[in-house]
């Protein structure tokens, strides 16, 4: 079919396409009119999914940030938010709606406050807004005024419900940890009863880095310097200058491996101990004769050695109990933190949720929008048309012109056709099939 036959069999049913395409343009805004107006109001929060949480500053990770979005906007249509703005709204104590639930013939499958829920959930949608992270909460109602209000109602819902179900899975869980805080206290303290028997029973004291004093007297002694088993000062006691003259003796030792005999440093040191050596002699004059006399300090060592490894089982034992009682220890002060932080945050009101700005009452309605109805119905019309036309001619083909006749190989001598004159007259004339024309 070439595109002049087209536009002929379209032409020819001119009538019926423009008839199908004004009634169904009619048809739509017709069937508009009578719908009721809907009217939609969005009320927006903002979601503190990028700041820390202020009690336990805990900050939501980039890869759950989606899969809390998309629990929040379910949420909004959860029917326990829409069963407070139920009970704001006092719709249970309503005849007219009771009336309109019993006709609804679902009091046999619902009950009476879900089906109350259903009609706020219904009416409600929610989104993020693109590229950011603020949630809107749209209600759609026939009137403008229930619109902004039922919006606020469910938005303000919403919060509430979040902060209550924070409060109460803190509750919860600080429920629990005071629990585990009690259990490991008990705990604590039966580890605390052992240990300290069994040091007192093996005679076996660890300090705070679990070393035991016997370990700590061994070290001790090991680090000591050497002295003679016998220690005695004839005619005095020793003096208290004796220890600057050792130290000055000492110093001249040094000085004389570097410096030489003649050198002002040290000829000065010289000359210090040669003061302090009489000051010595006059103090030591002073004293009376004193002999002290005790074990050597290798004895106490290997005294002390014996004593420790006599103690070495009853040491690593007391070292695990001591370890026992650390972990729980540590395990005590964090149950027991824990539980204060869930506690404190079970009576927080910080829901997470930022409050933008209220509903604003909307001035045009959403539906009906007459102008898209009718272009969407103009479109419907003119293709229901074309589709009507081509099928018609389908049935009740017409020959419309030569070259319909050639698809068929009927033969054909001529064509008449008119041509108009400026007078308003028309000449008419014959074509023969080879191009040849002769005016009658």
């Amino acid at each position: 079919m070439s595109i002049n036959q087209f536009f002929r069999i379209l032409w020819s049913w001119r009538l019926l396409i423009t008839a199908t395409t004004v009634g169904a343009v009619v048809l739509a805004l017709f069937v508009a009119w009578l719908m009721p107006p809907r009217y939609e109001a969005t009320s927006r929060l903002m979601l503190d999914i990028v700041q820390p949480d202020p009690v336990t500053g805990e900050v939501i990770q980039s890869q759950w940030a989606r899969a809390y979005v998309n629990t929040q906007t379910q949420l909004v249509n959860d029917e326990r938010v829409a069963d407070r703005v139920v009970e704001q709204l006092g719709w249970m104590d309503s005849p007219i709606l009771q009336r309109q639930y019993q006709e609804s013939g679902q009091a046999e499958t619902m009950e009476y406050r879900r089906w109350l829920a259903q009609r706020i959930v219904e009416h409600t949608t929610a989104g993020m807004a693109p590229g950011s992270n603020i949630l809107e909460i749209t209600f759609d109602s026939t009137s403008p005024e229930p619109a902004a209000k039922f919006a606020d109602l469910v938005r303000d819902a919403y919060v509430d419900h979040t902060l209550e179900f924070r409060r109460l899975a803190a509750q919860r869980n600080a429920e629990w940890f005071e629990g585990q805080t009690k259990e490991l206290q008990a705990r604590l303290a039966e580890a605390q009863q052992r240990k300290t028997n069994f040091e007192r029973e093996n005679g076996v004291i660890l300090t705070d880095d679990m070393i035991s004093t016997e370990s700590t007297r061994l070290a001790a002694l090991a680090g000591t310097a050497p002295a003679s088993q016998t220690q005695t000062t004839q005619g005095g006691g020793l003096a208290p200058s004796a220890g600057r003259l050792a130290q000055i003796d000492a110093t001249i030792a040094a000085a004389s491996r570097t410096l030489g005999p003649n050198h002002p440093n040290l000829q000065q040191l010289r000359q210090q101990r040669a003061a302090l050596a009489s000051s010595v002699a006059q103090e030591s004059a002073a004293q009376p004769q004193v002999v002290t006399t005790g074990p050597s300090l290798e004895s106490l060592y290997n005294a002390q050695q014996q004593r420790v490894l006599a103690k070495a089982g009853a040491t690593n034992e007391a070292r695990r109990l001591a370890t026992d009682v650390l972990v729980l220890r540590n395990q005590y002060q964090a149950t027991a933190q824990r539980a204060a932080q869930l506690e404190q945050e079970a009576q927080s009101n910080e829901s997470g949720l930022t409050l933008l700005n209220d509903a604003i009452v909307p001035q045009t309605r959403e539906f009906p929008h007459y102008p898209s109805i009718a272009g969407l119905a103009f479109a419907g019309g003119l293709g229901l048309g074309l589709l009507l036309a081509l099928l018609l001619e389908l049935f009740r083909r017409r020959v419309r012109g030569v070259e319909e006749l050639r698809l068929v190989d009927a033969p054909v001598l001529g064509a008449m056709h008119t041509t108009p004159k400026s007078n308003n007259e028309s000449v008419f004339s014959f074509s023969r099939f080879r191009g040849e024309r002769y005016a009658t």
